[in-house]
C-alpha cells in the first residue's frame, strides 16, 4: 500500500483547491501536456528544436481552448538528446523532476505558499535552467524549498537572501528562449526537501538510476498545486 511521506502529506492538506502559479488563470485555462518518450504524436516533432516545440505546444493550448500547458513529474523525455548538459555518461539523465507550466514569455509567476527566498541565481549553460529562484518554506514544522526556472533576468533584479513573500505575491515573470537557454518559454517548478549545498539551483532532471533518490526527495508538485 502506498504511504504518503509527511511532506506529502502536509502539501495535500494544505488547500482543498487548485492554486495557479500563473497568473490567476482558473483550472479550465490549464490543459494537461504529455511530452513523454511514449508519445508517439511526438515521434515526427523535433522538441528539441525550440521553435518546433513551441509549435506543438501551442496546437495543444487552441485544440483545447487554454492559457498554460502542464506537465511532466517523472516524465522520461527526448527533448534533452543531443545535449552535452544532460548526456556526459553512458547514463543519460533524461526523467523530468518537476512540473513544467508551458505559457507566454513575459506570464508571472505566482508564489503558491508563504516563504522566503533561499537562493537564486542565472543558470546560462545550454540547455540549464537560465535565471532561477529558490524559497524556502515551513509547513507543519517541515522544513522544504521550490525552485522556479526559466525566467526573466528582470525577475533577479533587487533580491536578496531571506526576503519574505506571502501566497499568491507575484515573484517573477517567464523568460524567452534566449534568456531560458533555449526552451519554449515555460515555468520549471520543483518542490524539493533537502537542497544540501545547492544555491540557486538543483537537479531538475535525473538518470535512471538515480530517479528514486531524487523522486523521495522531490515529491509531485500536485500535491500542492492540485493541478490534475
Amino acid at each position: 500500500m502506498f504511504t504518503l511521506t509527511p511532506l506529502e502529506k502536509s502539501l495535500q492538506n494544505y488547500s482543498n483547491a487548485f492554486i495557479s502559479i500563473l497568473e490567476t488563470f482558473p483550472m479550465k485555462q490549464y490543459t494537461a501536456l504529455d511530452l513523454s518518450i511514449g508519445n508517439t504524436t511526438l515521434d515526427n516533432v523535433d522538441i528539441t528544436n525550440v521553435e518546433a516545440c513551441q509549435r506543438y505546444i501551442d496546437s495543444i493550448l487552441e485544440k483545447n481552448r487554454a492559457e498554460v500547458a502542464y506537465g511532466g513529474y517523472l516524465e522520461q523525455r527526448n527533448l534533452y538528446n543531443g545535449n552535452a548538459h544532460f548526456s556526459a555518461s553512458e547514463d543519460k539523465r533524461n526523467n523530468h523532476l518537476g512540473v513544467d507550466f508551458w505559457a507566454k514569455a513575459g506570464t508571472r509567476v505566482r508564489v503558491p505558499l508563504d516563504g522566503r527566498l533561499h537562493s537564486f541565481r542565472n543558470n546560462s549553460t545550454s540547455g540549464d535552467y537560465g535565471p532561477t529562484i529558490v524559497l524556502e518554506h515551513v509547513l507543519d514544522g517541515i522544513i522544504f524549498h521550490t525552485l522556479y526556472g526559466h525566467l526573466s533576468v528582470k525577475s533577479l533584479h533587487g533580491l536578496f537572501v531571506g526576503r519574505a513573500y506571502n501566497k499568491g505575491d507575484v515573484l517573477a515573470t517567464l523568460g524567452t528562449p534566449d534568456i531560458n537557454v533555449n526552451y519554449a518559454p515555460h515555468l520549471h517548478f520543483q518542490i524539493i526537501q533537502e537542497m544540501g549545498e545547492y544555491q540557486g539551483d538543483y537537479p531538475g532532471v535525473s538518470t535512471t538510476k538515480n530517479l528514486e533518490f531524487y523522486a523521495n526527495n522531490c515529491p509531485n508538485p500536485n500535491f500542492l498545486l492540485k493541478a490534475t
